[in-house]
């Protein structure tokens, strides 16, 4: 399987997988994304010779692979075609419509092989994982279907084709559509083929409809739409919970042990996630995420907020290393839970109030917020009060020093800012009073500690001077205006100290792994609209273009990138990636009276 991040998701909202430029599934997770892998060979590279962990369709004697997705959807469709003449399309996707008055998503993938012209011959190669690895599958067969036995699950492969020829791997020629159903280990109902394809138009309509919803901007509507639907499959649905990434252990660079697990639900990444969305107007990923947010807030009784929860919002992840798979590119380890969420990382709490601070404004919403949810966010703004000055892991989750981070303070102040705001906006007056005398104080304190007046800047810590280009979030949580000197001073500063050609680093001094190598492309994104709103308008198009011009095939980012080769590493795809290019584009583009 291909070792690059030329992958092309899929998914449902409660399943996905990662296709490769063969198109074959090379990762996936069930019976959802924090699930063990039915797909791991993304994380194997040679460990087993024999391969598995994958599924792949293959045309004998296979010189040419295209792939494109329907537009507007995450179904894809892939080209395959030889010297000969003969080639086929194979259409992946998983199941998701309205049905019977909810959405149907099932644990599904259903993979279409249509003939397109000579007489083309495949071979099916059907090879899931079993726990991380470490077990062999074990299979029976029916007189149309195969069952996986994965341990935690059944999977059961319905389908058109002949089963023999399937189990045997046998190349065979495709003279009419082929349909794979791969799922429950339940009885397939029906006549497979009228199913999967009643399956695909309802699944395409779906999509559409969704993304006929948005408010997208003038220019780079491509870009944006992909990456909208993207952040619409990192959303567990079921939940309302919103993963980072898709994947664990992709490296931050090679060779670097940064090798951290991200499907779970950051409560900083789902913010940033649904502040993007909330600009094209997907108030459907708000709502879901907000019910998963009150339910965390109410289940922290004494109002501390862990950095991440998985989700079905369990409090415990503990991180451990399966031996079963040798990691991306043979550069393990491949980690499994993450020990981030025994951090104290303070910002959490103002992440909490600004997720939830629009439902008490817009009446766009099924539910909006009132008195008894504003007292609930109370206990969240306390435990801001109590922390923004106290010492934490800060936003990089760094695991072996603390500091007090001035973002984090600064989004402890917002917490306070912006309770403020709700209390005047509900007619609480006496409260509006109290958060506001308190963030008034927090602003004070913080400008006192983390300015330099020597270096004219602010620093990333109430002690020493360190650099980092999460300063630059002071802009976006209006903490700083951008014509405020102490705010120019600092983004000078970071801009000389980060920034690596078009790359922004997030900082470059050592933490628990050496030197950080790779670019954090939020960070550059983050530099794009300051770079907008001191100004400086053309640097910030220029800049943009070139991280648009740094996506995959698919149209999408990973968390970091190589400065100096421009390669991407770190788990994919990346949540605040995605939301940068939607933050950014809508900030630069035209506006669409241009054109009408």
């Amino acid at each position: 399987m291909n070792g690059a991040l030329n992958l092309w998701p899929i998914g449902n909202c409660q399943i996905s997988a990662l296709i490769d430029r063969d198109g074959a599934f090379v990762w996936g997770c069930l019976p959802r994304v924090d699930g063990p892998p039915a797909f791991s060979a993304l994380l194997d590279d040679g460990l087993h010779p024999d391969g598995q962990g994958f599924w792949a369709i293959e045309l004998e004697g296979c010189t040419k692979t295209t792939q494109r997705y329907l537009r507007n959807t995450p179904i894809l469709e892939t080209r395959h075609e030889d010297d000969a003449g003969n080639a086929i399309v194979v259409t992946d996707f998983c199941p998701r419509f309205h049905r019977h008055g909810r959405i149907y998503r099932p644990v599904a993938y259903i993979r279409i092989v249509r003939p397109v012209s000579g007489s083309p011959r495949i071979r099916v190669r059907l090879r899931p994982t079993r726990d991380w690895a470490r077990r062999e599958v074990e299979r029976t067969c029916g007189s149309n279907h195969i069952r996986y036995m994965l341990g935690h699950m059944t999977l059961r492969l319905s389908t058109s084709a002949p089963i023999g020829w399937i189990e045997d791997e046998q190349v065979f020629r495709v003279e009419r559509p082929l349909h794979f159903f791969l799922g429950p280990d339940e009885g397939f109902d029906g006549n497979i083929a009228t199913t999967a394809e009643e399956m695909l138009d309802l699944t395409i309509r779906e999509w559409r409809h969704w993304v006929r919803g948005l408010a997208i901007p003038l220019e780079w509507q491509e870009a944006v739409i992909r990456s909208a639907i993207t952040l619409k499959l990192c959303q567990h649905e079921e939940t309302g919970a919103i993963v980072a990434a898709l994947t664990t252990s992709i490296p931050e660079h090679a060779g670097s042990g940064r090798n951290w697990d991200y499907r779970f639900c950051w409560i900083r990444d789902a913010y940033y996630t649904t502040q993007a969305l909330n600009r094209l107007g997907a108030l459907d990923v708000l709502e879901s995420y907000l019910e998963y947010l009150r339910n965390i807030v109410d289940n922290a009784r004494s109002g501390h907020i862990q950095p991440l929860y998985g989700v079905g919002g369990e409090a415990r992840l503990e991180e451990r290393i399966e031996a079963g798979l040798a990691g991306y590119r043979g550069m393990g380890p491949v980690r499994v839970g993450n020990q981030a969420y025994a951090q104290m990382q303070h910002d959490a709490y103002g992440q909490i109030v600004l997720s939830n601070v629009q439902a008490f404004f817009d009446q766009r919403l099924y539910r909006m917020a009132g008195e008894e949810d504003f007292r609930a966010l109370e206990r969240v703004g306390e435990r801001a009060w109590l922390s923004y000055d106290q010492a934490d892991s800060g936003l990089w989750e760094l695991r072996g020093r603390f500091h007090v981070h001035t973002y984090c303070a600064a989004m402890c102040w917002a917490a306070c800012d912006r309770l403020a705001k709700a209390a005047h906006h509900l007619g609480l007056h006496d409260r509006q009073t109290v958060w506001q005398e308190r963030a008034d104080r927090m602003g004070r304190v913080i400008i006192d500690a983390a300015w330099r007046e020597d270096t004219q800047r602010m620093s990333a810590t109430f002690d020493g001077d360190l650099l980092d280009a999460s300063l630059i979030q002071l802009l976006d949580l209006r903490f700083l205006a951008p014509d405020d000197p102490r705010f120019l001073g600092t983004l000078r500063a970071v801009e000389h100290g980060l920034r690596r050609g078009s790359h922004m680093l997030r900082y470059a001094d050592e933490d628990d792994f050496g030197l950080p190598q790779s670019a954090f492309n939020i960070c550059t994104f983050w530099l794009i609209e300051a770079l907008h709103a001191t100004g400086r308008h053309s640097d910030a198009r220029d800049l943009f273009e070139e991280m648009l011009a740094r996506r995959t095939p698919a149209g999408l980012l990973s968390e970091d990138t190589n400065p100096h080769t421009g390669e991407l590493w770190g788990n994919y795809p990346q949540t605040y990636s995605l939301v940068g290019l939607i933050n950014c584009a809508t900030l630069l583009s035209k506006p669409w009276s241009a054109v009408r």
